[in-house]
């Protein structure tokens, strides 16, 4: 089962208010281009442990995400849930890394140092933007016939919530699992010609998860230890390897039939049996990889159909042998607009 509503939410943002009490969440009323009003219902405290959520901020958020999405009207708009409709996908869209996450907690005494205050930030510089628009990825609410909205007062209530990953939940919450329906934020800055995005996690819920019901994978017990040394720090259960990034791609080659090709490189200090991995493009079509690559080394991968990288943008993942997310990137058509020009992530 999963959310029943999912989409998103484009409109202005005219107040908020802070989270606070036993379950809070962070408040934004927004205000569509027909002057509907709704409220974005921001999770800021986990209610399993550990508490603090996991937050990531992207202040010059560049995908191709933003294409889709920039064209959808104002209000509300369902989104099915695949790679090509705008939805979100914190583990299959490449959105971000995910080692970047941090856990923080949603009060603390002090100047910006807490969720309340890393939110707040950015939608009170959207307040004072009259050009500026939000973008709420999740679940929506409402109308609520003839009942008040009960933090900001307007009739009806109506919103979304959901602001956050909505895969690889645990208990009770395994409900709402699904994949291509993550929550999220957007906010586009058109004078300054920026996206900022913010992502949310619960430390409950897990990085790796099937493709099809978004519930939790198990890591298989007979994978080799990552690191052989048991008093050595091991990598991040995010990271299953941590050990190759894709660094480069040739996308828009001049070549007539084109030739294009991915840069792998091992950054480890072993060399890395690469049967059974596996390169896959936005439409989670596949390729096998072969050979040995050896520590500090890159290796050039001639992209081969059923693989295909679009000149409108796209993503490239690499997964290893158990089928789980190594690495992954994002590039738009802007960057993919000048043939025979590498990108570099």
């Amino acid at each position: 089962m999963s959310l029943k509503a999912y989409g998103v939410l484009k409109g202005r943002a005219i107040s908020r208010r802070l989270g606070s009490g036993s379950s809070p969440h962070y408040q934004i009323r927004i205000v569509d281009e027909i002057g509907i009003h709704y409220r974005i219902a921001i999770n800021v405290k986990s209610q399993l442990a550990p508490s603090e959520l996991m937050y990531y901020v992207k202040p010059f958020f560049v995908h191709p995400l933003t294409e889709l999405v920039s064209v959808l009207p104002s209000g509300f708009s369902r989104l099915p849930s695949n790679s090509s409709s705008g939805a979100l996908d914190l583990i299959r869209g490449n959105l971000m890394p995910p080692g970047m996450m941090t856990p923080l907690p949603h009060d603390v005494p002090g100047p910006d140092n807490d969720l309340n205050e890393k939110l707040d930030q950015i939608v009170q510089r959207a307040m004072a933007d009259e050009e500026a628009l939000v973008y709420a990825f999740g679940e929506r609410w409402g109308p609520e016939a003839n009942k008040a909205d009960k933090y900001f007062g307007f009739v009806p209530g109506n919103g979304i919530h959901d602001i956050h990953m909505n895969q690889g939940n645990v208990g009770r919450f395994t409900q709402d699992d699904g994949v291509w329906q993550d929550g999220g934020l957007l906010f586009h800055f058109p004078l300054q010609q920026q996206w900022t995005a913010v992502f949310l996690k619960f430390q409950s819920q897990s990085w790796h998860t099937d493709d099809v019901t978004g519930h939790t994978l198990s890591t298989p017990e007979e994978d080799e230890p990552l690191n052989p040394d048991p008093v050595a720090p091991q990598p991040t259960e995010s990271l299953p390897d941590g050990l190759m990034r894709i660094v480069a791609a040739m996308v828009n080659p001049k070549e007539s039939p084109e030739k294009e090709w991915v840069h792998l490189l091992n950054v480890s200090d072993r060399a890395i049996p690469l049967d059974g991995w596996h390169l896959a493009d936005k439409q989670k079509a596949k390729m096998p990889l072969r050979g040995t690559l050896e520590p500090g080394v890159i290796l050039r991968v001639d992209v081969q159909p059923p693989v295909a990288l679009s000149n409108k943008g796209g993503i490239i993942t690499l997964l290893n042998q158990n089928g789980l997310k190594v690495h992954g990137v994002s590039y738009t058509k802007q960057q993919a607009n000048q043939p025979g020009w590498t990108i570099v992530f």
